[in-house]
């Protein structure tokens, strides 16, 4: 535009020094002012005509380019699927040109709606152009099918052809999930741009959904790592836990079957007493340090083969309190659930145990399946103060003690396992 404004401001000039009878140029005839001014005016809009059918030719080739270029991904809108279904083959054969014309070659076709609808369904494009006026099944019909078979969060583009441009239809074509419209007779330029747009929509979508996936299996991934660590760390905890309570149980019990017992027991009957099972995983893990107090207790008392005094037997019970404390203050579910059965596991349903004096259901349900548990396994081995009892001998006075020692209904489970497998 500058180099066309200077050639005719430089002609303007030489039009005007002939006039004033400057020698006129060789190439320049003697002319009036008037024609010179007529001439430039007709210049210019000869190069305004000029520049104004340059600037809708590229417009026309911008139209025409449906992002030619690829994304950093590499994905290119022409090789989206475009799927045209109009039961005018006239018409499919008119858009398939303006398309093909505009770079996109992946496109397929059909006359017959109910054939159009079924092929979308099998394999879903990336665009719809649907003519609303067909027999069979019309338009309508066909993209609330569609919708119902892709899906709501399937954001499959549906560009609407049709000659009916009522609000009505517009719409009813909305409220049924068209994405554009195009009017009939098809202005090919109006086509080619709602195409794009809905293409560039489309592969947005597309990359964003892409992204969203990767984000949940990144999480998903390390939502396993951490529960992988979690379990390592629980088993390291338990672990750790088992030789805390060996190490209390060894001076009494020089094997340390005692605790292993007690734990798979309490789990057994928590399960059998209808605890959920994460429950009772937490029960069995924390009864084995139901006695972890006892490693305060003295030898002189904790072994004594006879009978306790009553000095001795109050010196003994503070084992309770003692390993409540020890676990006490732990943010940790297996360490709480241990810290309750040591604190109440001598607890009575009457409310004649200790360290508490507890009665019935104040007794949490963790001391008082330890309290049964407990019992019975001290009954059946030998302990430095007593032999080993039978088994029906040992059962036999569990249920005695029942609603005087033990919760009837804890006592009432126990009764139903298999107490071989419990000794």
């Amino acid at each position: 535009m500058m180099n066309s404004e200077l050639n005719c401001s430089n002609s303007f000039v030489s039009l005007a020094a002939t006039e004033n009878g400057v020698a006129h140029s060789p190439s320049f005839p003697p002319m009036s002012v008037a024609t010179g001014i007529n001439r430039v005016v007709d210049n210019r809009e000869t190069q305004s005509v000029g520049v104004m059918t340059a600037v809708r030719t590229k417009t026309t080739e911008v139209a025409e380019q449906p992002n030619s270029a690829p994304d950093e991904q590499g994905l290119d809108v022409r090789q989206a699927h475009i799927y045209l279904l109009d039961d005018e083959m006239a018409n499919v054969v008119l858009l398939q040109r303006m398309l093909q014309s505009a770079g996109y070659t992946n496109l397929s076709s059909s006359t017959d709606s109910q054939q159009g609808m079924r092929e979308c369904i099998e394999n879903p494009p990336d665009l719809l152009m649907l003519d609303l006026m067909m027999p069979h099944l019309n338009g309508y019909a066909v993209m609330e099918t569609l919708r119902a078979a892709w899906g709501t969060d399937n954001a499959i583009p549906i560009l609407v052809l049709t000659a009916d441009a009522s609000r009505e239809a517009c719409r009813r074509a909305l409220s049924l999930g068209a994405s554009d419209f195009v009017n009939k007779p098809i202005d090919m330029m109006e086509m080619r741009l709602r195409t794009r747009n809905l293409l560039n929509s489309r592969l947005l979508d597309q990359q964003l959904r892409a992204a969203n996936a990767q984000l949940e299996a990144r999480v998903v991934e390390r939502t396993r790592d951490l529960e992988r660590i979690n379990l390592d760390l629980q088993e390291a905890q338990t672990e750790a836990l088992e030789k805390l309570a060996q190490a209390a149980e060894f001076r009494d019990d020089d094997t340390g079957d005692h605790i292993r017992r007690v734990g798979n027991c309490a789990e057994l009957l928590a399960l059998k007493l209808g605890l959920p099972s994460h429950h009772a995983s937490l029960i069995g893990r924390a009864a084995p340090l139901h006695d972890i107090g006892k490693i305060a207790i003295p030898d002189s008392i904790l072994l004594k083969p006879g009978k306790l005094t009553d000095e001795e037997f109050d010196i003994m019970k503070t084992h309770a309190l003692m390993g409540a404390a020890l676990l006490s203050h732990s943010r940790s579910p297996l360490m709480q659930h241990a810290e309750v059965i040591a604190r109440t596991h001598h607890e009575r349903w009457n409310g004649s145990g200790y360290p508490a004096h507890l009665e019935g259901e104040d007794i949490p349900i963790e001391g008082r399946i330890a309290a049964v548990i407990d019992v019975f396994d001290a009954l059946t081995h030998e302990r430095p103060y007593k032999a080993a009892w039978p088994v029906k001998d040992a059962l036999a006075e569990i249920k005695k003690c029942a609603d005087s020692h033990f919760d009837p209904r804890v006592v009432e489970a126990f009764c139903e396992l298999n107490h071989a497998d419990l000794i």
